[in-house]
């Protein structure tokens, strides 16, 4: 799977993030403080990752910063975009299924090595629900994201 990361400060989490996707035998695209020469601020580089999972780029991503909320925001104003703020499986787990997430959003503050592989376990072992209920609200989302576009 082809996977964009980004992260705003090159922090021991996000190089771990970054070698745990490849172990796994993901292709990461790096952006922000994770690429020399990219702009590190954490709406930039979660918005060029976000752009990746839009454009079809990447499968999905992981975008980072020191809470992970500047960064999850920044990427759902990418429409196509739900990314979810994640800090433990149980939360990847969820939003993977029932939200149907293509962005998983970390922050680098408190995420751990053993909390990280567990994020990432969750987040790739789960699918969305085919419940009709969970495949109306990603539905709607996805309007919400079109009728954006238009404004």
């Amino acid at each position: 799977m082809k996977i964009s990361v980004s992260s705003d400060m090159d922090e021991p989490v996000a190089r771990l993030l970054v070698e745990e996707l490849r172990r796994r035998g993901h292709e990461v695209r790096e952006h922000g403080a994770l690429r020399d020469g990219a702009d590190p601020q954490w709406a930039v580089c979660s918005e060029a990752a976000a752009r990746d999972v839009a454009d079809g780029a990447a499968d999905q991503a992981v975008v980072c910063c020191w809470t992970g909320t500047g960064a999850s925001i920044a990427a759902n104003k990418v429409p196509g975009v739900r990314a979810a703020l994640c800090t433990d499986a149980y939360t990847a787990d969820g939003a993977r299924r029932w939200n149907d997430a293509n962005v998983l959003a970390l922050g680098l503050r408190l995420t751990s090595a053993p909390v990280l592989k567990e994020i990432l376990d969750a987040w790739f072992t789960a699918e969305a629900s085919p419940d009709a209920e969970d495949r109306q609200n990603v539905a709607r989302v996805g309007r919400l994201d079109a009728a954006r576009k238009v404004c």
